[in-house]
């Protein structure tokens, strides 16, 4: 019989340790957190100081009751739940939810915390030697997260549901980054683009002109004087340029040449690996993540489980000195010497709250090529892997080298065109990612025939070109992931579910990997910043999390920190519950008349979409909803192979606040739409049952939470609807990931 327990977080990691311990252990799961906040009123006693009252989480109940029955046989419980401020939570919340060592108890067993970056033989092996306590100060710390966060977002989501409409949300950390995606979107609308030109001179160093001997040179100062990116803003001052120039003489005036020597990036931390993998691979954060979770836990190989990369969530750069070794030794033997850095190469951290005791993300073992994984591995798995491996490999490669060069060329006398040319001399650490599109072999246009000074040249063509300047992109997740980072903005772990929720509460819409805002995601940015500034402002994000690292290192107490919160706060809630009225914040006025008693229409929020009402509601209850070509439109016009049939002008894919549709490209001469793809009648699926109002086959809807019923095509004409019954069927737990 076992004498000694191993509790770890998921069931993937507990095949994986059990080869490794002998019969003497019995390793288990406690499938993630066991305790939690529960959502509603009184979880945290703000009278007791704050004090929290913590539930057993539902779907954790088996698992603990399958771990209360191991306890009475066993002498050692080893908690091994993750090395991050979560896991200690974790184990914590196990010791205080199985009622260990508590004064009751008549046996007593010895608690030992063990953490271990990697699921290999060796690591848990070191990590068995070397348990202690369970750190409180990093309990405290996610006791002060989880206290905070249930005091912010369950006082101010109910302030939306008041002000807005229900079943929306506000938080800590998903408030300020709705706020960076919306203004980020004003920052789009408000725009006004500006022409401007450019002018390139195609010359070349012999006559006739070949294509070794051409290069193209970009117009750069007139008079002496910089060209600004608008320098030339219309197309007159372009000919204007040109015809000067088209019998002027070309002659090199200076040759700059440079060396440029290129270190290897650091390698992977949460933050950069969800970055690398959505601009590389097109992975969601969320997505990221789970393939890391699923490597890190173990993968089957050859009928043994064992993990493949450390721990994935982490912010060091820091790297075991063992791992290096064999990192270098394989540089040494695949590459050769030349590509192996000289010297042992280190990387600043970027966060001053880094832990150097945890390790970057890298293979366990680098000897463990893609290739040879590679059939055992599904491809999204594999494709992450790889990238994994090859940012490792890459850190302690030598420098790239590349010549570069810069060629001034006076064209007249008062004209100076700049030359750009670059040849890679040396990959070095790119050699790791010669099959990534962008360390592929220079293209020819990026290497310039030999040039002198003073040489002349032949013009063989001028190029006016018109551009428009463009507005601030939208952010992807990459790019999102990347600026929540450099505000200190929550924590790379978090970045997945922040996107998540985000996408949920219907706030905000991804589409060609970029992140649109909704219009409900746009009125409660526009309440939270007009009215709550302080709280989803990014400083104050950043500082909480500055405030819980201090309790994590035991400089600060959480209840201190969760006090200094919540007085101000809960004050200023009950001061805009009065001060602002919902009418204010969802309707919008328009230029209509009632045409029924007179009075002004405006723009409503309803449930799903928007619609015209009567102001002088209650006592007139006119509404009627609005057309689509009403609509603003958010995006570009893409026009189509349809045809008007009113006008005869294409059809254009268009944006309203409602989703896509077809539109005339005449607009606003023609205002004729029709639906995109046949409209949500043809779209949507029918059912068998008829309605009982008007004898059509009810169709298959989905409501804003997600949730099916059965409706009346007619609507609005007909409003019959009817809920779904379920038939009752035995589902299997899904797993849970930590």
């Amino acid at each position: 019989m076992a004498e000694s327990l191993l509790i770890v977080e998921s069931p993937t990691k507990v095949k994986t340790i059990n080869k490794f311990l002998g019969e003497k252990f019995q390793v288990m799961a406690c499938m993630g957190h066991v305790r939690g906040l529960p959502s509603r009123s009184g979880s945290v006693d703000i009278q007791n100081d704050f004090t929290p009252h913590y539930e057993i989480i539902a779907q954790s109940s088996k698992h603990l009751n399958l771990i209360k029955k191991t306890l009475n046989g066993v002498k050692d419980i080893y908690l091994a739940t993750d090395l991050d401020r979560e896991g200690e939570a974790i184990a914590w919340h196990l010791v205080e939810a199985l009622g260990i060592n508590k004064e009751e108890k008549k046996k007593k067993v010895a608690l030992k915390r063990i953490t271990f970056h990697e699921i290999t033989e060796p690591a848990i092996a070191e990590a068995m030697k070397h348990p202690r306590a369970i750190s409180l100060p990093l309990v405290d710390a996610q006791q002060g997260r989880a206290v905070l966060d249930y005091l912010f977002g369950f006082n101010l989501s109910p302030f939306l549901w008041r002000k807005v409409r229900s079943g929306l949300s506000a938080g800590r950390v998903q408030s300020p980054a709705l706020r960076m995606i919306c203004e980020r979107e004003l920052e789009i609308r408000a725009f006004k683009e500006e022409e401007y030109w450019t002018i390139t001179a195609e010359l070349s160093t012999a006559k006739p002109a070949t294509p070794i001997t051409t290069f193209n040179a970009l117009l750069t100062a007139i008079d002496d004087r910089p060209l600004e990116k608008l320098g030339i803003k219309t197309e007159t001052h372009a000919q204007e340029i040109t015809a000067a120039l088209r019998d002027a003489p070309f002659r090199v005036k200076k040759i700059h040449k440079q060396e440029r020597k290129e270190n290897p990036p650091p390698p992977l931390i949460t933050s950069t690996l969800q970055q690398e993998a959505s601009t590389k691979l097109g992975f969601s954060a969320k997505k990221t993540m789970s393939l890391a979770q699923r490597l890190y836990e173990g993968v089957e190989i050859g009928g043994e489980s064992e993990g493949l990369i450390t721990y994935m969530r982490t912010d060091s750069f820091n790297v075991a000195a063992v791992a290096i070794e064999s990192i270098r030794s394989l540089i040494q033997q695949r590459f050769g010497s030349e590509y192996l850095n000289k010297t042992i190469r280190r990387f600043k951290q970027k966060s001053k709250t880094a832990q150097e005791a945890h390790e970057a993300i890298r293979p366990t073992d680098i000897k463990r090529t893609p290739g040879n994984l590679k059939p055992y591995l599904p491809s999204d798995q594999y494709k992450l892997y790889d990238l994994i491996w090859r940012r490792t490999l890459a850190t302690q490669m030598s420098q790239s080298v590349e010549d570069r060069v810069s060629v001034d060329i006076a064209g007249g006398k008062n004209y100076l065109f700049r030359a750009h040319g670059s040849i890679l001399t040396f990959p070095g650490f790119k050699k790791a990612f010669l099959s990534e599109k962008e360390t592929k072999s220079k293209k020819e246009t990026d290497v310039l025939p030999p040039l002198n000074k003073n040489q002349e040249l032949d013009l063989v063509t001028l190029n006016p070109e018109q551009h428009f300047t463009k507005p601030p992109p939208r952010y992807t997740e990459a790019s999102l992931v990347k600026a929540l980072e450099e505000y200190g903005i929550g924590r790379p772990s978090t970045y997945a579910s922040i996107i998540s929720v985000l996408q949920d509460r219907d706030y905000v819409k991804l589409e060609s990997r970029k992140f649109i805002p909704q219009e409900i995601g746009m009125i409660v940015h526009k309440l939270l910043k007009g009215h709550f500034s302080q709280y989803v402002d990014y400083q104050f994000t950043a500082r909480v999390e500055d405030e819980l690292d201090s309790i994590a290192r035991g400089e600060a107490s959480w209840k201190r920190v969760v006090r200094n919160f919540w007085e101000p706060f809960i004050q200023l809630i009950k001061k805009k519950n009065a001060e602002v009225k919902k009418s204010d914040v969802v309707n919008e006025p328009t230029d209509e008349i009632c045409p029924e008693c007179g009075k002004p229409l405006v723009s409503r929020l309803g449930p799903y979409s928007r619609f015209l009402a009567c102001t002088g509601y209650p006592q007139c209850r006119f509404v009627k909803p609005i057309s689509t070509e009403e609509i603003s439109l958010e995006t570009d016009d893409k026009k189509t192979d349809e045809v008007c049939e009113k006008c005869g002008l294409p059809m254009a894919v268009k944006r309203s606040r409602f989703g896509l549709f077809l539109g005339c490209s005449g607009y606003p001469a023609c205002t004729n739409t029709k639906p995109l793809g046949g409209g949500p009648r043809e779209n949507a699926k029918s059912s068998d049952e008829k309605c009982e109002k008007c004898g059509e086959f009810l169709v298959i809807k989905k409501n804003r939470f997600g949730r099916t019923f059965l409706a009346c095509p007619n609507y609005p004409k007909c409003t019959y609807a009817k809920s779904i019954k379920k038939k009752p069927a035995t589902t299997k737990a899904a797993e849970t990931n930590p």
